[in-house]
This record gives C-alpha cells, sequence and structure tokens, in this order.
C-alpha cells in the first residue's frame, strides 16, 4: 500500500495501469484528489473515457462496460464512488481490477470514511493500492488551510486574517475554499487583508449562525434576536441555527470543564475542539454561566432542533425560543455562580 498525506497525489510516471482509493470524509479533498487524477489521465491521453458510478448502483455487467473501454478509445477513467455501499457479490472483482488494472485504466475509489465496507478496504490496502487521504479539517485547523489555500492560488494572506475569514464564513471548508477564491478574484493585489474580509463578508458574517450564538452565550438578547431575524429574513435554513447554537454550547462546557487544568493554549483548544483564537471568547463568555446552566441549555437546542427538523410546525417560533432560553439559563447560572461565592 502506498499511503499519501491529505489531498495530495504520488508524482507516478503515468496514472494508467493504477488503482487509487481516496479514503475519508470530507468530500472536498477527495474530489480535489479525483479530479486531479482525471487532469493528469487527460494530459496524457485526451482521447480517455471518464466514467462516473456509484457502487450502489454497480452491477458486474455495467462495471465490466466501464473498464473495457469503447469503440472510440481503449484508454477509461473509471470513478466508483459511494465504495462503502458496493454489493458484496463485486468485492473479487474491485479487488481483482485493483490487483491487475489494465494499462489502459485508471481505476479510482472513492470511500467516505466510516466502519461500512472496511473488509473490501483491507483488501485493497493488501493490493498495494495507492491511499490519498481526505480527513475531516478540525476547527483549529481552518486558519491554518485557508493559508495554505491562499498560498496555492499565488497569494498572502496572515493568520490573524485567516482566522477572520473563517470566524465570518463559518466552517464549511467548501464555503471557505470558495470564500478564498472570491477573494482573490475580486481583490486586485495578491494580498488579503483584514479590511478585505470585512468588506466582503461582514453581512454574513453578522447573520451566521455562529454569530447568533455568540450573542447568546454574551446574554445579548437585543443582538441575538436582531441577527436571528435578519439570518431567516435572509434564507439561512434553521437546522443550520440551531447547530451553530448547540456547538456554541458544547464548546463552552467542554472550556468550564477543562479550563483550570493549567494546558497551553494550543493543547487546551485542541481539547475542546476550537482554534485557539476561539479561546478569549469562551474565557469571556465563561464568566456568566455555570455547569448546570450549560447543561439545561444544550437540552433547549436539542429540543429546538428537533422541533426545526418538523417537530414543530413554526421553526421561526423555536428559533426565537431557543435564544430567550439560552440567555434565561446564562442568567441563572450567573446568579448560581455568585451565590455559590459567597
Amino acid at each position: 500500500m502506498v499511503s499519501v498525506r491529505p489531498g495530495m497525489l504520488n508524482p507516478v510516471s503515468t496514472p494508467f495501469g493504477t488503482t487509487t482509493l481516496v479514503q475519508g470524509p470530507e468530500s472536498l479533498l477527495a474530489e480535489r484528489a479525483v479530479q486531479g487524477l482525471i487532469k493528469r489521465a487527460l494530459d496524457e491521453r485526451s482521447d480517455a473515457s471518464i466514467n462516473r458510478l456509484s457502487a450502489a448502483q454497480l452491477d458486474r455487467g455495467s462495471l465490466l462496460e466501464a473498464t473495457s473501454g469503447s469503440l472510440f478509445t481503449t484508454s477509461a477513467v473509471v470513478v466508483i464512488e459511494q465504495l462503502a455501499e458496493l454489493p458484496l457479490d463485486l468485492a473479487d472483482d474491485v479487488v481483482g481490477l485493483a490487483q491487475q488494472a489494465s494499462d489502459d485504466l485508471v481505476l479510482i475509489l472513492v470511500h467516505e470514511g466510516g466502519a461500512k465496507g472496511k473488509a473490501l478496504l483491507d483488501r485493497l490496502r493488501k493490493a498495494a493500492v495507492e491511499v490519498v487521504e481526505a480527513p475531516s479539517v478540525k476547527a483549529w485547523e481552518l486558519p491554518q488551510f485557508v493559508v495554505a489555500e491562499v498560498r496555492k492560488r499565488g497569494g498572502r494572506i496572515d493568520r490573524e486574517t485567516a482566522e477572520a475569514l473563517v470566524g465570518a464564513v463559518g466552517s464549511d471548508l467548501r464555503s471557505v475554499a470558495a470564500a478564498v477564491a472570491q477573494l482573490l478574484a475580486d481583490t486586485e493585489q495578491p494580498v488579503i487583508t483584514t479590511a478585505d474580509v470585512h468588506r466582503y463578508f461582514a453581512g454574513r458574517a453578522e447573520v451566521s449562525g455562529f454569530a447568533i450564538a455568540d450573542h447568546c452565550l454574551d446574554g445579548n438578547r437585543e443582538a441575538a434576536l436582531g441577527s436571528l431575524r435578519w439570518a431567516l429574513e435572509t434564507g439561512v435554513a434553521p437546522v443550520l441555527l440551531t447547530s451553530a447554537v448547540a456547538s456554541g454550547l458544547r464548546s463552552l462546557g467542554k472550556y468550564l470543564g477543562v479550563r483550570d487544568e493549567r494546558l497551553r493554549d494550543v493543547e487546551l483548544a485542541r481539547r475542546i475542539g476550537v482554534p485557539p483564537w476561539k479561546l478569549k471568547d469562551l474565557s469571556r463568555q465563561s464568566r456568566g454561566w455555570s455547569a448546570p446552566g450549560v447543561a439545561r441549555a444544550i437540552q433547549h437546542a436539542a429540543a429546538a432542533d428537533a422541533a426545526v427538523k418538523g417537530a414543530s410546525g413554526d421553526p421561526d417560533y423555536a428559533l426565537e425560543s431557543l435564544v430567550l432560553s439560552v440567555i434565561d439559563c446564562r442568567s441563572r447560572g450567573r446568579q448560581a455562580s455568585v451565590q455559590t461565592r459567597r
């Protein structure tokens, strides 16, 4: 087995006659790996046929047809996606292709991660296929991803500006990558500044679920409700808002649990699952909260999440109630903390 670092491909002489397993839950990195292989194949043989197949809908006949070229070309690139869903009776066929790939075939197998299909993955690794990892990018790694993404596109950005971009756009890797591309395309110079980020994404930052969550954790009722209404008016999906509030509460709960352990900021951020720059916000927000208050607020977030997914006929009301309930939990937590100190 040849293992390759995330999103990268080995510079082999030709992709033909090879099998590559692209494995991991981050779809952006997986798709980039697939597209990179397809491009290399077409650069070498422009007439190669491209076949993208869903493993769940695959049968022996369609697999044979796709991997055998066509009337017009003997060269083929075959991408089998959702490999975990491959019918069991085709496992031997796929492993056989991987072990003895034709010199006219580029075989790309995409597995989205998880335990399903593990036996097939083990067999493919033993067959010495090349493996490209597409792991999830952790929250604290996003600014580093932004810096690398900008550099790859020929631009420059410092760490502080990268953190501002992540704060404005959120943690979805595709959205972050798209924001980088937009900024570099629209700015007239290769250096992205914090001012650029604020200018292009100020509106988005104000209505993002994470901004609403921060207002709730700060106890700022007016700002939280105002941002919530703006988000709903601009079409932000309610489920994204409940998810952001729940995520913020979980991070705060973890912070309360480990803040007294005298850890370095980097290690503390890793334990909580947030970027290091977020620790300052959590430190400020924690002063108004108790652990029981956070636990109650998380229960409200779970109820609101169920409501916006169909348990309630009025998701807007469920979200407004969530904001008020979370802030109420904060107020009670603050009162409890004061009484405890007394």
